[in-house]
């Protein structure tokens, strides 16, 4: 059996603000962007949808962030407890936390303070911290070494 990973969507409540936050913030590169109308309503499981679709790859993985002019978005836009069943996080391999960090706020995305989690394993530090995109995904930032 021949199985490739094509991408992950995200169903966001404005695209253009998604867009630049995930290019913008986080380095993904704009891939391909179209227009899905109700050809894809039966795919999608939405009555006559009309979706504005933009394709952004980094590092291998791509991400379609999806917004629906119609029949709109639902949800909301809180983020997820990590122990809800389904996607959970985005995790981003970083050199600087803080860096990344304090552009993740200046496009729009929230830093989740309380979850900066400093680690000695043997001398060797690690840190991770969570944040959220604009719509309230949650996206770990790891220094690894």
């Amino acid at each position: 059996m021949d199985v490739t990973v094509s991408h992950i969507g995200v169903c966001v409540s404005d695209v253009e603000r998604s867009r630049r936050f995930y290019v913008e913030a986080l380095g993904f590169a704009e891939v391909g962007s179209h227009r899905v109308g109700s050809e894809f309503g039966a795919l999608m499981e939405v009555d006559d949808p009309d979706v504005r679709s933009f394709m952004l790859s980094r590092d291998g993985l791509t991400i379609e962030l999806l917004g629906f002019e119609a029949p709109g978005h639902s949800g909301s836009g809180q983020r997820r407890p990590m122990n809800e069943l389904g996607f959970t996080h985005l995790s981003l391999r970083v050199d600087d936390v803080d860096e990344v960090a304090s552009a993740i706020e200046r496009f729009g995305g929230t830093v989740l303070a309380a979850t900066r989690t400093p680690l000695d394993m043997g001398g060797v530090l690690l840190d991770f911290l969570y944040c959220t995109d604009p719509d309230g995904v949650r996206i770990e930032l790891m220094k690894l070494p």
